[in-house]
């Protein structure tokens, strides 16, 4: 039986590619974003491409009431959701005490609300079926506090807690939990988040980094072999593994060093 997956955040980055790897992999989809344009031709594309079925939800998920209004058209179509790909998100550079309240809300009310709300609302199903994936995308900067980047960091820290709690609680349910944990990518989340503001970055291109397509290839991968927390990149497994070692002064003042310059 065909499998269906639903993945916020489809219409660029990773998310896109995630849509790009689980349509190859034979999954319908089910796209959800803000940009319904982008949407509707990422869906045109896969269905043409891979001959499955794709289905466009335009929703802004910093909104309460629009996640549940989604989950109850997914409901009426009939649709299953037999994998959920958390990855919607965002972040912002700058000082705390100086930057906008509403872009902070915003990402807190993305990267963790709506993932919890969404969790929240399939898990169930999928524990009542015996079956069910869930990936939620976090970041290596979920290992550290984040002068500079501080509700980002933050956000992705709860979102690394959060889903390695509800995979011991899931255990022999048939449902799967993973956290992927990648590094900077080749993406628009950091031209939108101003990282080319951070000074040791000033140096670095784009091209230096893992693509999106390698990143999502990953979690897909990790997530049928059933991991849980998931780094991708070598260099990036042994960054989150060094700050256990570390005193916590030490980790904040490397990382504000690194971030401010």
């Amino acid at each position: 039986m065909t499998k269906t997956a639903l993945i916020t955040g489809a219409s660029s980055g990773i998310g896109k590619a995630f849509a790009q790897v689980f349509s190859r992999k034979k999954h319908n989809l089910i796209l959800v974003a803000r940009s319904e344009d982008k949407l509707n031709a990422l869906k045109a594309d896969l269905e043409k491409e891979h001959g499955i079925e794709a289905v466009v939800f335009s929703c802004d998920l910093t909104n309460t009431a629009a996640i549940e209004q989604l989950f109850e058209q997914i409901q009426q179509q009939s649709l299953t959701v037999d994998v959920l790909i958390n990855n919607a998100g965002y972040g912002d550079y700058g000082e705390f005490a100086s930057s906008d309240w509403e872009k902070l809300q915003g990402m807190i009310l993305l990267n963790t609300l709506a993932l919890t709300h969404l969790s929240r609302l399939f898990l169930p199903d999928m524990i009542a079926r015996g079956f069910g994936q869930i990936l939620n995308v976090a970041s290596t900067a979920a290992f550290q506090p984040g002068p500079m980047m501080a509700v980002y960091f933050a956000t992705k820290a709860y979102v690394l807690s959060l889903s390695e709690a509800i995979s011991a609680e899931v255990e022999e349910t048939g449902v799967d939990v993973t956290v992927l944990c990648p590094g900077p990518t080749q993406s628009n989340f950091g031209q939108v988040a101003g990282m080319n503001k951070i000074p040791s970055m000033s140096n670095v291109t784009s091209d230096q980094f893992p693509t999106a397509l390698e990143v999502a290839e990953y979690g897909y991968n990790s997530l049928q072999e059933k991991e849980v927390v998931a780094v991708h990149g070598a260099l990036n497994k042994i960054l989150t593994f060094t700050p256990r070692l570390m005193p916590r002064q030490l980790i904040r003042t490397g990382v504000k060093k690194f971030m401010a310059g």
